[in-house]
């Protein structure tokens, strides 16, 4: 008899991520299709957030899930604001955009703090959007280069100027066509 080890839910969500992300890149679906796959495949799979964050897997989880969860709304309230109709439809995914962004926030704070800040790297990059200009800024990971974070978030920018690995200038974002493309 031969042992197949089952597929843990990190190895079938990044797989699956993976997937869309080479989609993605070699044009296959735009960002809009990338977004609406992931949230589609997180509600098929009645996926959850971790509460006890005990490992950088479970943060890096934590991040896309909640990452995923404030694009969809977003593109979700923007469709409602284009037709001018249902404002408290508006309102509930406004909010509901600013709780995932505000996790995913927390997210990050928990796989850097897990690191013990070490290896971690955080600047602001270029962005064609006026209004994200000196606000975006990205995260990468020297052991993990495949974990590329963003946020806008004043509270996260302070804790990383102060634990001193936010680097002043602008870069060009490792992911810029993902960064800059519309949805």
């Amino acid at each position: 008899m031969t042992y197949k080890a089952r597929e843990n839910i990190f190895d079938k969500f990044f797989k699956h991520r993976g997937g869309l992300i080479q989609q993605f890149k070699k044009g296959d679906i735009s960002k809009k299709e990338y977004i609406e796959a992931g949230f589609a495949y997180i509600h098929q799979e009645g996926l959850k957030p971790f509460k006890n964050v005990d490992s950088f897997e479970k943060a890096m989880y934590n991040y896309q899930f909640y990452n995923t969860m404030a694009k969809y709304f977003y593109l979700k309230s923007n469709e409602i604001k284009s037709y001018g109709k249902h404002p408290e439809l508006l309102k509930e995914h406004l909010e509901k955009v600013d709780y995932y962004y505000r996790k995913k926030d927390q997210a990050t704070l928990r796989a850097i703090e897990l690191l013990d800040y070490y290896g971690v790297e955080a600047y602001y990059i270029q962005v064609q959007s006026s209004y994200l200009k000196k606000k975006l800024y990205e995260i990468q990971f020297e052991d993990y280069p495949d974990y590329i974070l963003h946020s806008t978030s004043e509270w996260l920018l302070k804790r990383l100027q102060e634990e001193k690995i936010f680097k002043e200038g602008v870069r060009r974002s490792l992911i810029s066509n993902y960064v800059n493309e519309k949805y």
